[in-house]
């Protein structure tokens, strides 16, 4: 069937900056002007949610990009209002947009008399009228399946390896992909296949939540510059003392490449003063100013990615083309040499 109507974006208040770099990105690829959609998005006095949708959304496909980050439960609120909202003006599709997916790190009962969160905010968000996810690196792949709707989930490695492989051009005999435990294993290795690399794991053990008791690098690091890969770095406790444990092991230089830099509390600082030559997030989550501030954190856009992921959505053509690096080397041209 031919598409008649044009995507249409909008946006929730969790990373404006990532939604307009998102419609910039599609004007270009669509050769014509693709502005966010006119809404506002806004509180009364008592923090309750209101949303108006300035123009016309009837039969239309939209885009709704609101990441479900701090604060997690507002911005989930305002994801599923504004899903209302459009419900209720008969737009046709409803894609949200989900960069950083909260609640994801609840996805099952660890313990007796715990909620799979997840799988909460999976109803909620069919229930309110999504209609397809997009999202990025979700914490555990098994919520694809929460879900009774379609869900593409993206993953950072191709963007990561596009960005090793022209900031460590010729460094990579001596490069080593590190997986900070053992359940992090296969996206380090996805990442290590991409770039030739060889894998080592740094094994951890909690004595209870939130307090590392040791850690044990499993493999030789001697001589290596150590690239740790990880979906979320919260408070960056772990992150930093694996990256000790790594140096007084024989590595040279130690890096990090983590998908969501959630960084609450100490995390900045402790990034800061940490071992780590540099830490490389996206802007899945919107940087507040003390990280945007700190010299060791950098930041790799993924709006080239959403905006070509929407593209192709809105087409009916393939998603997951998307997972190569050789389709996102033109995509990402101006920010990444192809050699």
């Amino acid at each position: 069937m031919p598409v008649m109507t044009e995507p249409k974006l909008i946006a929730g208040n969790a990373n404006t900056p990532l939604a307009q770099a998102i419609a910039r990105r599609m004007s270009m690829h669509r050769g014509m002007s693709v502005n966010l959609v006119d809404a506002r998005v806004e509180r009364f006095n008592d923090q309750e949610i209101f949303v108006e949708v300035y123009e016309n959304v009837r039969g239309e496909d939209m885009y709704i990009i609101q990441p479900t980050s701090n604060p997690a439960n507002d911005n989930l609120m305002e994801l599923l209002i504004m899903t209302d909202a459009l419900k209720r003006s008969s737009a046709d599709r409803i894609t949200a947009v989900i960069p950083y997916f909260g609640y994801a790190r609840q996805d099952r009962r660890a313990k007796a008399r715990t909620p799979i969160s997840a799988k909460l905010v999976a109803n909620l968000l069919t229930e309110a009228g999504v209609d397809r996810i997009l999202t990025l690196d979700l914490h555990a792949a098994q919520i694809q399946g929460f879900f009774d709707i379609p869900v593409d989930n993206l993953y950072a490695s191709p963007v990561f390896a596009l960005d090793i492989l022209h900031n460590f051009k010729g460094q990579l005999d001596d490069v080593m992909v590190i997986s900070p435990d053992v359940g992090g294993v296969a996206r380090a290795r996805e990442l290590a296949k991409r770039i030739g690399a060889p894998l080592a794991i740094v094994d951890k053990r909690r004595e209870k939540a939130g307090e590392v008791a040791g850690m044990t690098v499993i493999g030789d690091v001697t001589g290596k510059k150590c690239f740790i890969v990880d979906d979320i770095c919260d408070t960056a406790g772990t992150l930093c003392k694996a990256a000790e444990v790594l140096m007084e092991a024989g590595a040279t230089e130690v890096h990090a490449y983590i998908t969501h830099g959630v960084l609450s509390g100490p995390a900045v600082e402790r990034v800061r003063n940490s071992v780590m030559k540099s830490l490389v997030i996206t802007d899945s989550i919107q940087a507040t100013p003390a990280t945007l501030a700190c010299p060791n954190i950098r930041i790799v856009p993924t709006a080239p990615m959403f905006a070509q992921a929407i593209l192709n959505t809105w087409s009916g053509t393939s998603v997951s083309s998307l997972f190569e690096t050789d389709t996102l080397v033109p995509i990402y041209e101006g920010f990444y040499s192809q050699s």
